[in-house]
C-alpha cells in the first residue's frame, strides 16, 4: 500500500528515535538470568510508549519460579533457579475490527556487553554511522520488538484501522533460556498467529534447532609434576572424553538431515582445570552446547546419547570407572518447525507487497522462543525480524536502519493481510 510507504518515510526519524531510546536503556541479563536481569526500566519505557500509541490493554506480569517449575513438569521446558527481582513481562492489546488475532513476540533483555573497551561507541550510547544504528541489543532484539510496536503506530499514523486484534508480548529472561515466553504461554497468552521478531537477515525462518547445554566434571589425582606417573591428570582424561564426543558428533552428521537446517553439532565452549603448570591436574570441567534438529532427534535422546557415551568410555578406563565424571544439564530448549499454511501464506504476501520480491524461507541454527509458541502454545508461528544473526552477542552490535524500517512496513502489511478474511487457525 503506497500510503504506508509515504507515512513511513515521513516519520522515519521519529521511529528510529524510539529505537535509539530503548537501546540506551541497560536491560541486560546477568549470568544468563541466574543472577537476575535489568529489564525493568526498558519495560517501563515500553509501557509508556504503548500508552501513548493507545493500547486498549496493558498488563505487567511479574516472573515467578513456580510458573517455570510448572512448565518443566508439564512441557519439559524451563530453566530453574533464576533471580526474578523486579523482572516482569509486558502484554499489550490493540483491539481490531475482527476477532482474529496476531501476536508479535520479542524479548527486552540483552546479553552483557563483554569488554566495553572493544566497543567503538559505549554499548548504551547508541550512534548512527554508515546507515547503521549501533548499540547493545540493536539487533538482538530491540530492533524487532520496536518494529512491531511501530507497525501498529504506522497504521494509526496512516489513518488505517486495525483489521485484527494485535498483541505485543515483551518478555524478559529470553537470554536465560526463554523463561519469559514460557511464563507468557503458561499464563494462557495465545493468538491466531505469532511472529517472533528475532533478527533473521531478511529471511523467513520456519525451523530452528533445539539446544542442550551440558557440563562435565572430571576428577583426577593431583601431585607434583616431577612424579607425574603417581598422579592422574583430569585434563588428559577430559580431552579423551571430548575426543569420544567428537566421534559421536560425526555419527550424527552422517545419520541426521533436515531440509532447512544444518546437521546437528556439539561444541565444547569452555574448559577449566588444574591449578599450576607444576601440578598434575586434580580436576577439570568443560561445558558444551549441543544443537539438534527437529523430528528424528529429541532432548531426551541427545542427553541420553551424550551421557551413555561418556559412561561407556569411563567404564573402559581404570581410573574413571571408580571416579565417574559428573554430568549435568544447565540450560536447554526444544527445536521448532512450522509447516506451510494460511499464516505463512499471509506473511509471504505481506513481504512481497512491502519489499517487491518473494521472501526466502530458511531454518536457523540458533534456538529462540519460536519453539515455545509453536510447541507449547500450539500457535501458528513464524520467525522474522530486522538485523542479522551475526550481530547477536557481538561487539559493536548494530542494525541497518533500512532493515528496521522495512520490518515496520512488513509487519504493518502483515496485520492488514491477516485481517483480509476470517480464516480458522492453521
Amino acid at each position: 500500500m503506497e500510503r504506508l510507504r509515504e507515512v513511513l518515510e515521513r516519520n522515519r526519524e521519529e521511529y528510529v528515535k524510539y529505537l535509539s531510546e530503548l537501546i540506551a536503556i541497560d536491560t541486560q541479563d546477568l549470568g544468563h538470568g541466574i543472577a537476575g536481569g535489568r529489564e525493568k526500566e526498558g519495560q517501563e519505557y515500553l509501557i509508556r510508549l504503548l500508552e501513548e500509541i493507545g493500547a486498549d490493554q496493558i498488563e505487567r506480569d511479574p516472573m515467578t519460579e513456580e510458573t517455570i517449575a510448572a512448565s518443566m513438569e508439564k512441557f519439559g521446558e524451563g530453566n530453574p533457579g533464576h533471580d526474578y527481582k523486579d523482572r516482569f513481562n509486558v502484554y499489550a492489546v490493540f483491539n481490531g475490527q475482527k476477532s482474529r488475532s496476531l501476536m508479535f513476540n520479542g524479548h527486552m533483555d540483552t546479553m552483557p556487553p563483554g569488554d566495553v573497551s572493544l566497543w567503538n561507541v559505549p554499548p548504551h550510547a547508541p550512534g548512527i554511522a554508515d546507515g547503521r544504528l549501533y548499540g547493545l541489543g540493536a539487533a538482538d532484539m530491540k530492533g524487532g520488538l520496536m518494529a512491531s510496536v511501530m507497525a501498529v503506530k504506522l497504521l494509526k499514523d496512516a489513518g488505517i484501522p486495525l483489521p485484527v486484534r494485535v498483541h505485543i508480548c515483551s518478555v524478559c529472561d529470553e537470554e536465560g533460556g526463554g523463561n519469559g515466553s514460557i511464563q507468557a504461554v503458561m499464563r494462557g497468552k495465545r493468538a491466531d498467529g505469532v511472529v517472533v521478531c528475532e533478527p533473521t537477515s531478511g529471511e523467513l525462518i520456519l525451523a530452528h534447532m533445539g539446544f542442550v547445554f551440558m557440563k562435565v566434571r572430571v576428577t583426577g589425582k593431583s601431585n607434583h609434576s616431577g612424579a607425574k606417573w603417581l598422579g592422574v591428570s583430569a585434563i588428559e582424561k577430559a580431552i579423551k572424553i571430548i575426543e569420544r564426543l567428537n566421534e559421536l558428533e560425526h555419527g550424527w552428521l552422517l545419520a541426521y538431515k533436515h531440509p532447512l537446517l544444518p546437521a546437528p553439532n556439539l561444541n565444547v565452549g569452555t574448559i577449566h582445570g588444574g591449578s599450576a603448570g607444576s601440578t598434575v591436574a586434580g580436576d577439570c570441567e568443560f561445558e558444551m552446547c549441543i544443537h539438534y534438529i527437529p523430528g528424528p532427534m529429541s532432548h531426551n535422546q541427545v542427553a541420553a546419547e551424550i551421557t551413555d557415551e561418556i559412561r561407556r568410555f569411563a567404564e573402559s578406563d581404570l581410573w574413571l570407572r571408580d571416579h565417574m565424571p559428573e554430568i549435568s544439564i544447565y540450560q536447554s530448549g526444544g527445536p521448532f518447525e512450522m509447516e506451510r499454511g494460511p499464516f505463512v501464506d499471509s506473511f509471504e504476501k505481506a513481504f512481497e507487497k512491502a519489499v517487491g520480491k518473494p521472501v526466502v524461507i530458511k531454518g536457523s541454527p540458533a534456538g529462540c522462543d519460536s519453539r515455545l509458541w509453536r510447541n507449547m502454545a500450539g500457535c501458528p508461528t513464524i520467525q522474522y525480524g530486522p538485523g542479522n544473526l551475526e550481530q547477536c552477542h557481538s561487539v559493536n552490535e548494530y542494525i541497518p536502519i533500512e532493515d528496521y524500517l522495512k520490518a515496520i512496513h512488513i509487519y504493518a502489511q502483515l496485520i492488514l493481510e491477516w485481517g483480509k478474511e476470517d480464516r480458522t487457525d492453521d
